[in-house]
């Protein structure tokens, strides 16, 4: 956890000096900037939120909005019959502690797919929003990134070890 603020310090530091410092808006594809789960863990999120391989994201710092850019769609399936989908764009505003305004994103319960629409930590638990109704996760289950297609066991092709210690509740 040291390390990475570390980085992301650096990182500030190194931005508040280049011409960047002019503009509010970052867009980033690669090189020495801070990664898109660097900037989730800056704000005080798990880096798992996002799954692998996104390609860039842009973030305007005085607004919060966001876009983060993967090549193609995303899902998976997690231990508990959960299943969630990436779009090839996900957007939002994000804040210390809170994910709002999200689109792109979308989880299956039962036969419906909903869209997760808002994301809050509070303190080592992450609630998740579908508007209508609302989860809640312990943030261990959101330390590792999922990989397209496989989840977090992609020996096997399923979440072996994804714990789910929630589930959504009834309205």
């Amino acid at each position: 956890m040291a390390l990475h603020l570390t980085t992301f310090f650096a990182a500030l530091l190194l931005l508040l000096r280049s011409p960047l410092a002019s503009s509010t808006t970052l867009s980033v594809t690669g090189g020495d900037a801070l990664s898109p789960y660097e900037i989730l863990q800056g704000y005080n999120f798990p880096a798992g939120l996002l799954p692998k391989g996104v390609l860039k994201y842009d973030l305007d710092e005085s607004t919060g909005r966001f876009h983060a850019y993967l090549n193609a769609s995303c899902s998976f399936g997690l231990e508990g019959s959960y299943q969630l989908k990436y779009k090839p764009t996900i957007s939002g505003i994000i804040s210390d502690n809170k994910l709002r305004n999200l689109s792109g994103i979308s989880v299956k319960v039962l036969f419906l797919w909903l869209n997760i629409v808002e994301v809050v930590r509070d303190q080592d638990l992450l609630e998740f929003s579908v508007g209508i109704t609302s989860a809640t996760f312990p943030i261990d289950n959101f330390y590792e990134s999922p990989q397209c297609g496989c989840g977090f066991d992609c020996v096997n092709g399923k979440a072996s070890r994804f714990r789910i210690k929630s589930s959504f509740s009834s309205i």
